[in-house]
């Protein structure tokens, strides 16, 4: 047994844990939970906890349904909002499959796998997540419109404010467990928030991301509210984003910096942003999964509809923040089209898939937008060269049908399933008849 699951055992001894929650996510993001007595941990350790696969979306098919997950105690936390009682900790997992193997429909795997080939490439990938979304008053019944908590905007300060109150108490239990927060306020909409979290290596990102939704759920019901990471759920609101910032790291460089170079980027950061912009139409399916994804994206102000790139420019899909002097460890990019209720991990996984392959083929990068790319016509978009990002589920699952580069990082199981979700989901939204085409044409025709 390894150093960190022997101090996991002894932790739980002398703290007193009573229950361990061993968690994993499904293909499409959704956090799964068994919970273990203390005294099951080292053999779950050792050989994983077995449980039917086939119950899990995207898993396995029934006659194959026969899985493992292996906790790994480098996830190790206790779940701090769980203060009566007796103690609770969580682990995160590794799917297995009977013989040991990993199973290839884990979708922590397959970020694994990616970050494996920078690993070979001599590249650590870093992310930073900045989460939006929206705390309504409570959950709303169906057909009625959610309510938000308040009607403030952007950075507006609230004394005694019921936002303020919330983000306080949910940075307090993240940092308890390990996860620290770098910024925090009111975002634009009414009701909306945003917490950013500091920059990790991709899969301990990914691993908080799931952990800070549960957070903020948690916090939310307690103080009786609704926590929701909708891409759009007002119409004439902001949608919540998840702007994402982007390095590759040789050792100790970051090796997006180059001293001297045009915004000081590296060869390297910009054959990495010329991939994503390259590759971004088919990887969209995957940063942008749900039908209400393509509702952000079309709603302009600060949410990309056009694969461009621009120093300091927030409507383009990639920016290039400001350089800051003797700082080149921070250079970095943000990608921009990601929303809130993203599969992180194969989010992340794409993202440094459509990266890499820009750095492996030498891509070279366009010019740069620098105007408001929303203030411009469609013509002068396209006579800049700019190509319009999928402005639907389907658009974006046609592209993604068609991508290899998508089908190897995924991997063929969670490529094949993940399609066929999404295809069902389309075809489910397209049969509704919703409230706007009853109050536009009922009376007309």
């Amino acid at each position: 047994m390894d150093k960190q699951a022997e101090f996991v055992l002894r932790t739980i001894e002398e703290r007193d844990i009573r229950f361990v929650r061993l968690w994993f996510t499904d293909v499409l993001g959704t956090l799964k939970s068994v919970a273990i007595a203390p005294a099951e941990l080292e053999g779950a350790f050792a050989e994983g906890i077995g449980f039917d696969g086939s119950a899990i979306e995207g898993f396995a098919r029934v006659y194959e349904s026969d899985m493992l997950a292996k906790p790994d105690p480098a996830t190790f936390s206790l779940l701090p909002w769980r203060s009566e009682g007796p103690g609770v900790a969580r682990l995160f997992c590794d799917i297995l499959m009977p013989d040991g193997s990993p199973s290839y429909a884990d979708p922590r795997f397959v970020l694994k796998r990616i970050l494996a080939k920078a690993a070979d490439l001599g590249f650590t990938f870093y992310t930073h997540p900045e989460v939006e979304f929206y705390l309504f008053k409570d959950a709303p019944e169906p057909g009625q419109r959610p309510v938000p908590v308040d009607g403030y905007g952007y950075f507006d300060n609230t004394p005694h404010g019921v936002a303020v109150d919330f983000r306080r108490q949910a940075i307090t239990l993240l940092e308890q467990m390990g996860i620290s927060v770098e910024f925090s306020h009111h975002e634009g909409g009414p009701g909306q928030q945003e917490i950013d979290l500091r920059y990790a290596d991709a899969l301990t990102t990914a691993d908080n991301l799931m952990t800070f939704r549960l957070v903020v759920q948690e916090v939310a019901l307690e103080q009786g509210l609704y926590a929701s990471f909708m891409p759009k759920p007002l119409r004439d609101a902001p949608g919540s984003g998840m702007h994402t910032h982007l390095s590759l790291f040789e050792g100790d460089r970051n090796a997006f910096f180059e001293a001297g170079a045009e915004y000081q980027l590296s060869k390297v950061a910009r054959s990495f942003i010329a991939g994503l912009l390259m590759h971004a139409p088919e990887i969209t399916a995957v940063t942008n999964q749900w039908v209400n994804s393509y509702k952000r994206l079309a709603g302009g102000a600060e949410a990309p509809a056009w694969i461009c790139w621009g120093h300091n420019n927030r409507s383009s899909l990639i920016r290039v923040p400001m350089y800051k002097p003797s700082k080149g460890n921070s250079t970095r990019i943000e990608f921009r089209s990601l929303d809130s209720a993203v599969n992180p991990y194969l989010a992340f996984a794409v993202l440094l898939a459509a990266g890499l392959k820009g750095i492996e083929e030498g891509y070279e990068l366009p010019r740069g937008a620098e105007d408001d790319v929303w203030a411009l016509t469609e013509g002068e978009r396209r006579a800049l060269g700019m190509k319009p990002l999928p402005t639907s589920l389907n658009q974006a699952i046609l592209s993604m049908e068609r991508s290899e580069l998508v089908a190897e990082t995924l991997g063929e199981h969670v490529f094949d399933f993940f399609l066929r979700n999404k295809q069902a989901e389309w075809e489910d939204y397209r049969r509704q008849v919703n409230q706007w085409e009853l109050d536009r044409y009922l009376p007309l025709l």
